[in-house]
């Protein structure tokens, strides 16, 4: 058998930098063999300047809506932008303006995942689009299927829809896809109940706090959240708010073994993880909490795109909240790229020291899509891809870093 061996300035195991004087020995095709000393290795060694890291895992991405790329503004703020995304979705109108676009923008940006080495993709479908691009195998995905309609008397054939899509995906991927709510103030709770009770549904994903109209709505009925009902002709004056704040009226609708990975969050705050029902689904792996267990997943330049406001990282990281990266869409973003994510993060809050973002980006990431026994870490056995990060200096990301496949 032929092995490659790999040498780098910085060598990321997944959760941790290596020494200073370490190997990493692969096959061919970058199944991981070993981490070993220089002296260990032998002959044969690659010798890289930069850091060398597992393949990045992005966990929030909507590659459906690559065909809206610098279609919508920025700084629209979050009640305009979903007015206007939901104003260009698949239909007859945009099928005749977008045309074959629609399906040229899902090649060129599962393209652009793979040039910034992004090997794992937890997607969000509301559509069959991205179906048949899939089938080519050169990214993994978990397919979430999204699915919802405020209206009560519309939960189940808003729910007969989704499973359309779902059994789809499910006879191309099957056991890689679940049925998940959009966000709290676009489910209803007859629609919310269904998605919770499907069977086998145990990893779920749902938009929260991206803004505090949001939170203002779920409390009060109120707000800016309004305008968007009345852009959609909803009539929501019965809706008077559920007395909580978004993330603690929502949880309690989850079973406790499930996994919820949150996505945003920009409006979430002090309070909300103090929340009785919120901190006991904190501790959900860790303690036995009654609630699902919670992952939270940020997309900062997604978040300053739309309305140039970023999450208190301080605070989930001091809560001890585990975090994932993803990249939103390309309605929202200017590129699918995990790697610009992190040097977002780390420019807006410059004491994250980069081994703790590329865990994030890998092995956290992994874990949450439950896909850690094969990418994510340099452990032998897995095939996690390999790339090697150039322009990193000091052990910090600088604004020109790049990033390149090795395997």
């Amino acid at each position: 058998m032929t092995y490659r061996k790999f040498k780098a300035d910085y060598l990321f195991l997944g959760e941790r930098m290596a020494g200073p004087d370490t190997v990493l020995i692969t096959t061919e095709e970058g199944e991981v063999q070993a981490v070993v000393s220089t002296g260990e290795a032998g002959e044969g060694v690659e010798v890289f300047r930069g850091l060398v890291s597992p393949g990045f895992v992005n966990c929030h991405c909507h590659l459906e809506l690559s065909y809206l790329r610098g279609v919508i503004p920025e700084g629209t703020g979050l009640v305009d932008f979903l007015s206007m995304v939901i104003g260009r979705r698949r239909g007859p109108l945009v099928d005749e303006e977008y045309g074959d676009m629609v399906s040229q923008a899902i090649v060129a940006g599962e393209q652009e995942m793979l040039d910034n080495g992004i090997v794992v993709v937890g997607d969000i479908c509301n559509t069959t689009d991205t179906l048949e691009r899939k089938k080519a195998g050169r990214l993994r995905y978990r397919n979430f299927i999204e699915t919802m309609g405020f209206i009560e008397k519309s939960a189940s054939d808003r729910f007969a829809a989704s499973m359309r899509v779902f059994e789809a995906f499910e006879n191309g991927f099957g056991g890689q896809n679940s049925i998940v709510p959009h966000a709290p103030y676009s489910v209803s709770p007859g629609l919310l109940r269904r998605v919770a009770d499907f069977p086998g549904n145990l990893l779920l994903s749902i938009h929260n706090q991206e803004s505090e109209a949001e939170n203002e709505f779920l409390e009060t009925g109120k707000g800016d959240f309004l305008r968007l009902y009345q852009a959609l002709g909803l009539d929501v004056s019965w809706f008077r708010g559920t007395g909580k704040r978004s993330l603690a009226g929502i949880l309690p609708y989850f079973h406790h073994d499930r996994t919820l990975i949150l996505v945003h969050n920009v409006a979430t705050a002090e309070q909300d993880l103090r929340d009785p029902g919120v901190s006991s689904s904190l501790t959900n792996a860790r303690a036995g909490g009654a609630g699902p267990e919670l992952v939270f997943c940020l997309c900062p330049n997604a978040n300053l795109y739309i309305e140039g406001k970023l999450p208190d990282v301080r605070l989930l990281v001091d809560r001890g909240c585990r975090i994932v990266v993803g990249t939103d869409s390309l309605a929202s973003n200017h590129q699918l790229s995990v790697l610009e994510e992190l040097k977002a993060l780390q420019r807006s809050f410059p004491w994250l020291e980069t081994t703790v973002l590329l865990q994030w980006a890998t092995a956290n990431g992994a874990a949450a899509l439950q896909l850690d026994d094969t990418v994510g870490r340099f452990t032998p056995g897995l095939r996690p891809g390999i790339l090697l990060l150039e322009g990193v200096e000091g052990g910090r990301l600088t604004a020109a870093a790049t990033v390149k496949r090795l395997i």
